[in-house]
């Protein structure tokens, strides 16, 4: 269990403690996302989505200049990613919900990276052959979330490595081993691949502008212990004669536990898109909340929806009325709510998504193909 007073540990591989997102702008050199950016943002896709109501996104580098790019005219893409090491789960998904809100709202083009290789080169306990069918697997539900298939480009690392390798070597050339040590943490008894993988990653960033024949500003929508990536990346696109790529940063989404993200390596504070209904209800309704021992205490001293696992996902995905989540919250403080009805409530309405959300991925099977890179 995570404790409320552990150091805040956030780089991409590892996620702990109390975070704190005032923090990692100032630590990653970010800037926070303004009023105005969300007014902009909106303005081109008819509506503010939820993740920008509640500043779910809340961080950027060069939001501005994208969307400058954009209402001049010049082409603009996406970039995205997961890193394929086991089932998906709501954590996972929720930068790809707005992502694909950024799609439709600028008719772009995305390339969706499964970073196969790095899961290997990270994971003692994965086989080459497991990362690259979960590769598959989760693309299922990248697909079920809507993509449009004519502008959506799934990049499996391993198998279209010739997409990628020539541009991955003009970055390597141009990174040296002490940047790539201290942006990541690595220290000379990790393996050499770990290395040179962040070379690879970057190449997503410039595979339009390639395959276009033209400069293409690219925005990444992701969570936010990504960004040592694309870090690296800005300092050598325009040696390479590409732009930098701005980027959108997302809060984690919370697992149902005492504090934390989501992890698939605590599969009982996750909820994967695989799970079936019967096993999410348990799993919610065995989540940590912020409510009092007893229900007589509840009802008597309220609860703090601060702390709820259960009020966040609420916040998060699952209630996008804002009038309607400011009554959960209200409700839960003055103790007209007890926590077996609230989490009972949303048991219901994740078991339902659940069903739904199965049917759509099942369907994708039919067309994986159209989706990968040609």
């Amino acid at each position: 269990m995570k404790k409320e007073n552990e150091e805040m540990v956030v780089t991409p591989w590892e996620v702990s403690g109390k975070i704190d997102y005032d923090k990692l702008i100032e630590k990653f050199g970010t800037k926070r996302i303004t009023q105005e950016l969300r007014d902009r943002l909106a303005k081109h896709a008819g509506y503010m989505h939820t993740q920008l109501r509640r500043w779910i996104f809340f961080s950027h580098r060069d939001l501005d200049w994208w969307l400058d790019t954009y209402e001049k005219g010049e082409p603009v893409g996406l970039y995205t990613g997961r890193g394929p090491s086991g089932p998906v789960h709501l954590g996972h998904m929720l930068p790809w919900f707005f992502t694909k809100y950024m799609q439709d709202a600028f008719d772009a083009d995305l390339y969706f990276q499964m970073t196969d290789d790095e899961k290997f080169l990270f994971y003692d306990d994965l086989t080459l052959d497991e990362s690259v069918g979960y590769t598959y697997d989760n693309s299922l539900d990248l697909i079920a979330v809507g993509f449009d298939a004519e502008k959506t480009h799934i990049i499996s690392d391993v198998n279209d490595i010739d997409h990628l390798y020539r541009y991955g070597l003009e970055v390597a050339k141009r990174v040296t081993c002490s940047t790539i040590k201290a942006l990541f943490g690595l220290n000379d008894s990790d393996n050499i691949g770990m290395i040179f993988y962040p070379a690879i990653q970057a190449v997503p960033c410039f595979l339009q502008s390639v395959r276009e024949d033209r400069k293409v500003a690219v925005m990444i929508p992701a969570a936010i212990d990504q960004d040592p990536y694309w870090r690296m990346t800005r300092d050598i696109s325009e040696k390479l004669g590409f732009y930098k790529p701005a980027q959108i940063h997302a809060k984690f989404l919370p697992g149902l536990g005492a504090g934390g993200k989501m992890s698939a390596s605590m599969p009982e504070t996750a909820i994967f898109t695989i799970d079936p209904p019967e096993v999410a209800e348990k799993k919610i309704m065995g989540a940590f909340t912020g409510g009092q021992p007893t229900v007589r205490e509840q009802r008597e001293k309220g609860g703090n929806p601060g702390v709820c696992s259960v009020y966040a996902y609420y916040f998060f995905l699952f209630e996008e009325d804002d009038k309607k989540l400011q009554e959960i919250e209200q409700a839960c403080k003055t103790g007209a709510l007890v926590c077996g009805d609230c989490k009972a409530r949303l048991a219901g309405i994740i078991s339902r998504f659940l069903v739904d959300f199965q049917e759509k991925r099942e369907k994708a099977r039919d067309n994986l193909e159209s989706f990968l890179i040609k």
